[in-house]
């Protein structure tokens, strides 16, 4: 294992660092409220940076997402890279790469994802029509802690205009994603409620998996609602409401050859026992594509909070090497010391695991333990460096206007994103039981 960055992945970082470092400032975070950036965004694109992934790997976004982290950027990057341009570009079929990357490059596309799901949309797909249709009783699909019982069901019609962000943020320009593709040519209709997809409110695009947990493309402007919610981190979410809505299936296995065949194919029959020669293996194949787009989502936001985590500390560390007590700086203390000390050395587990993900990730090896790993990290190890981040901070560490405040919150809503630590503890566990040498 070799972590050093390649030139072209050190140069993207270096970039990304100089225009988080320019423009992600205090005072335009809190211009932003809990919007997007739209001018922030508009320079990383600008820059070239989203489509730099295409070229540096998992590895590369993971160094760029730390550069984010450390700012707390309030921009959809983490997502439209994980949810669409590494997974268009390795799972789509040529149309939709010919369609879609161009757009994901220059920012005028925004995909974001409905992973994992707390439930599953129950849909049946119809191989002759090639369309999926909802059950009679309409399926739900929930994503977060609890479902709620009082949730009303979709309102009728399309909702085409961008919603405004909720509190002084701007919405990114609204883009076309181009005509649904007909049932004949990979199409569907999806039903069901996500309670809160991240980065909702900026997306053109949302990937949701059915209940087999094949991955569909929906536009947004095509869902029944996409309603505000306000999460931890200011992260422009939204709730899903998706009623007989179209959708286009994310690649389709008849179109995969050579290594992409062998490796998704050969992934899928590992955890099903599934002979990928019989005429249900595109099943397989599809749920080898969602675990792929989950394990490098997990890598990726790991990667996020390794920089979310780094910058807490750093400014613990000013912090408390300027204020006095007692005629001494506190950072002279010894219980200041080690604190700082466990956090550093929890802030360097997760980098480190997160690095070894996306490097297994890009090499083409089995990643998916060593993603569960670094995500178990980011989520037990995250909260605690974010904690001890604000308690060095004393008294100003409870002011929710300082800047450390703002790593506490993302640190929050990373440690619970994509599964807390029991809940990817127990998955791993699960993993390991079946015999993954891994």
């Amino acid at each position: 294992m070799d972590f050093t960055p390649t030139e072209e992945q050190e140069a993207a970082r270096e970039l990304a660092a100089r225009v988080f470092g320019d423009l992600a400032t205090h005072e335009r975070l809190r211009a932003a409220g809990t919007g997007t950036d739209a001018e922030l965004w508009k320079a990383l694109c600008a820059a070239g940076l989203p489509g730099a992934v295409e070229d540096t790997g998992l590895l590369g976004l993971v160094l760029l997402l730390e550069e984010q982290g450390r700012v707390t950027a309030q921009v959809p990057f983490a997502a439209t890279c994980v949810y669409g341009l590494l997974a268009v570009t390795r799972h789509g079929t040529a149309e939709q790469r010919a369609r879609l990357l161009p757009g994901l490059r220059d920012g005028t596309t925004v995909i974001t994802g409905a992973l994992p799901a707390g439930g599953v949309v129950s849909t049946a797909h119809d191989e002759a029509r090639g369309r999926a249709t909802a059950p009679a009783d309409g399926g739900e699909l929930r994503q977060g802690r609890a479902p709620n019982p009082t949730t009303p069901g979709p309102p009728p019609g399309p909702i085409s205009e961008p919603l405004p962000p909720a509190s002084g943020g701007e919405s990114l320009p609204p883009a076309s994603g181009g005509e649904p593709l007909p049932p004949a040519s990979g199409g569907g209709r999806l039903s069901g409620v996500v309670d809160w997809v991240p980065w909702l409110r900026d997306a053109t695009h949302v990937l949701v998996p059915d209940a087999d947990r094949v991955l569909w493309l929906v536009r947004t402007e095509d869902a029944a609602a996409v309603e505000a919610v306000e999460l931890t981190a200011p992260w422009s979410a939204g709730r899903l409401v998706l009623a007989e809505t179209p959708a286009e299936r994310l690649g389709e296995a008849a179109e995969r050859t050579g290594a992409d065949t062998e490796r998704l194919g050969a992934a899928a029959a590992e955890r099903t026992g599934a002979d990928t020669e019989r005429p249900g293996a595109p099943a397989e194949a599809g749920v080898a594509a969602h675990d792929d787009v989950l394990a490098a989502a997990r890598i990726a936001f790991a990667g996020l909070q390794a920089g979310v985590c780094a910058g807490s500390l750093a400014r613990a560390v000013a912090y408390t090497s300027v204020r006095e007590q007692f005629g001494r700086p506190l950072a002279t203390h010894q219980a200041v010391q080690l604190r700082a000390a466990d956090a550093h050395m929890d802030t360097e587990a997760i980098r480190v695991t997160a690095y070894e993900a996306a490097w297994r990730f890009d090499e083409g090896l089995d990643a998916e333990a060593a993603a569960l790993t670094a995500a178990w990290w980011a989520s037990e190890a995250g909260k605690r460096v974010v904690h001890a981040g604000q308690h060095l901070h004393g008294g100003m560490g409870a002011d929710l206007d300082h800047p450390v405040h703002r790593h506490f919150l993302w640190g929050r809503q990373l440690d619970a994103y994509l599964g807390c630590g029991t809940e990817l503890l127990a998955e791993l566990g699960d993993l390991l039981a079946k015999g993954d040498p891994s």
